[in-house]
């Protein structure tokens, strides 16, 4: 059960599964970063660094000016203190407008669609791994540290090809590399009593503002943010002129909200912003909101029916205003509350604000085109239209206003929809130019435009003449309750990340949890075994099968207190022996050689004991 590492042996399928991992280190990170978004994440990382650096200006500034009493060097300070907070005003406003930059990652297209609004990836600083894990290696496992240094290469290899990793599968794939070779670490090496002791630095997404922890938890989670930033980045750059397109970015911003959810889910007392319970709900309900705007597109797509339809029309109209719309509204909600609102770009909360108007007056456009060019409906569907046109609640009861059926009746909500429509989409154009950053967005400025446009011309077609009756208000569009005009698609909710899709070996397999010859195993899974056959104690071994196993052992000491030699001395368990159970040793014994390990992220929460391959309590000394 525990592998060799020798090229003939058990470990020959570990060491090809890591040889074949290092050639995807190398496919999914973008050594070059010469693209436009290689250029934009290269400035992003420059501005984090001077935002470090003003802030220790900043401190040793203000610490100085409270210890002082000279009034000359209290003014200097305040002076230099002036200067820092505008270099950090001017580097932070540099930040969010390159986070609001919504049009760097837009795909070229010969269609015209809406921006999307993609999340730049978490910073780090180099890492040096060898220093703890050399002393873990020779302290704890007794083994000479300086023959994995080969092991110790490619980790640090590996997590320095995800500090720029390519916006493609590649990318995503080496990322949850890293984040499963971590969950190798932590349950190896680290343990309630012992950490690694390395300081983990990570700078903010949103306002570059650095944070460090010495948790390997702050590590995998923000791994795990940036799984759910490039899955942004991928479905903003999809081509939504297509259907392959929309569904591709609708799957993507579903595994951006999956990851959000799992990180807020799992991880507690975050250092940084961007981590926060706040901003994460946040984040996972913009990438829902942008979900739904894509499935909506994929409506949008079909082949337009003729004569209109008017069931069809419905349908975008409930998708519209129902879902898109609705999911914006919640997304704007979110990001004014504090304190999300407090380093949240502000182009991203307008863009919102933007959409949700925008979508609000589509909604009512389908509306009127269901009304005015749709054909006659059966009377059996007028309850459910009567309550999705004219707002009115689902009830057997007689209801007050009913759905026209007369052609002008229909002509004139249908006008008055319009007038809803074109009233929504001015507001849009009026927000799209208070934001200095998306009026630079000509792709959106053309979609509104447009919208608008549409909207006069259809109202123009409708105003007559002679009709000198002020239109009525509109209602609201409704989403009808279940029947036979019920929606078609559904809320696309978050999908978390599917961290067995990527296998890999665990890189310091060798180390066997720090097993030698001559060690007693004193309980399998939790079953006492001392007195146990040998042929029995094989037989529980391979009887697991592909599943973990959890081990505890004896080591034999001499008198003196030293470790045994491995083969001396007599092979009973000694009263002087020392019981390591995976509780002490953090380690899982791998099942196959490529089984992927469990995705649980464990910064707060503490792991449930006495399950198979989870961490069991040590027994009592014999």
């Amino acid at each position: 059960m525990v592998p060799e590492g020798r090229p003939d042996g058990a470990g020959a399928g570990e060491e090809s599964a890591r040889l074949q991992a290092a050639g995807s280190v190398r496919k999914g990170c973008d050594l070059l970063a010469n693209s436009r978004h290689g250029c934009l994440q290269s400035r992003r990382a420059q501005i984090h660094q001077q935002i470090n650096r003003e802030l220790r200006m900043r401190t040793g500034a203000e610490n100085l000016y409270r210890a002082t009493s000279n009034a000359r060097v209290r003014e200097t300070v305040a002076l230099e203190l002036s200067y820092v907070n505008s270099s950090l005003q001017l580097l932070k406003e540099e930040l969010e407008g390159l986070d609001g930059n919504v049009d760097a990652d837009q795909p070229q297209s010969e269609g015209i669609t809406v921006p999307m609004i993609p999340l730049g990836l978490k910073e780090t600083k180099q890492l040096d791994w060898a220093t703890p894990l050399k002393e873990l290696i020779s302290g704890h496992f007794g083994e000479d540290s300086a023959s994995y240094e080969a092991e110790i290469r490619e980790l640090e290899d590996l997590r320095q090809a995800t500090r720029t990793p390519s916006r493609s599968e590649a990318g995503l794939e080496l990322l949850t590399a890293y984040y499963n070779q971590l969950c190798f670490q932590e349950a190896r090496f680290v343990t309630p009593a012992r950490s690694l002791g390395l300081l983990f630095h990570w700078y903010d997404s949103l306002t570059g503002v650095p944070a460090q922890q010495r948790a390997l938890a702050f590590e995998k989670g923000s791994v795990l943010f940036n799984i759910g930033a490039l899955h942004t980045q991928i479905g903003a750059r999809q081509d939504r002129s297509c259907p392959e397109g929309t569904s591709s970015a609708v799957e993507a911003f579903q595994r951006a909200a999956g990851a959000f959810s799992l990180l807020r889910e799992n991880f507690s007392h975050a250092p940084s912003p961007d981590m926060s319970p706040a901003s994460l709900s946040m984040l996972e309900q913009l990438m829902t909101a942008q979900a739904q705007e894509c499935v909506f597109e994929g409506l949008s797509l079909q082949a337009p029916v003729a004569p209109p339809d008017c069931l069809a029309q419905l349908r975008l109209a409930q998708e519209a205003a129902q879902q898109v719309a609705a999911e914006y509204r919640l997304a704007h909600q979110t990001m004014a509350q504090p304190p999300v609102q407090d380093y949240v770009p502000f182009p991203w909360t307008t863009l919102v604000h933007v959409k949700a108007e925008y979508f609000r007056a589509l909604a009512h456009y389908h509306a009127a085109l269901a009304l005015c060019d749709g054909a006659p409906v059966a009377e059996a569907e007028l309850p459910a239209l009567e309550q999705i046109f004219l707002g009115l609640p689902a009830s057997s009861e007689p209801r007050g206003p009913a759905l026209p059926q007369e052609q002008e009746e229909r002509r004139k909500l249908g006008k008055a929809h319009l007038k809803r429509a074109i009233l929504g989409q001015e507001e849009a154009l009026r927000l799209h130019a208070v934001c200095r950053a998306l009026r630079r967005v000509d792709l959106l400025q053309v979609v509104l435009a447009q919208a608008l446009q549409r909207s006069l011309a259809k109202y123009s077609e409708l105003d007559l003449e002679d009709d000198f009756c002020e239109a009525a208000e509109a209602p609201d569009v409704r989403r009808e309750q279940p029947g036979p005009l019920a929606k078609t698609q559904r809320r696309p909710e978050g999908r978390p990340p599917s961290f067995s899709r990527v296998k890999v070996a665990d890189i310091f397999h060798r180390l066997a949890a720090g097993l030698k010859e001559g060690d007693y195993i004193v309980s399998v899974n939790g079953q006492p075994c001392r007195w146990w056959k040998h042929a029995d104690v094989v037989a529980q071994l391979k009887g697991v099968g592909d599943e973990a196993v959890s081990l505890q052992v004896l080591t034999p000491l001499q008198p003196g207190g030293g470790a045994e030699a491995p083969g001396s001395g007599d092979r009973r368990p000694a009263p002087w022996g020392l019981l390591r159970s995976q509780e002490e040793c953090a380690w899982e014994t791998p099942g196959p050689a490529q089984a992927s390990p469990r995705p649980l992220l464990g910064w707060s929460r503490k792991a449930k004991r006495g399950k198979t391959g989870r961490r069991l309590s040590p027994a009592p000394q014999p």
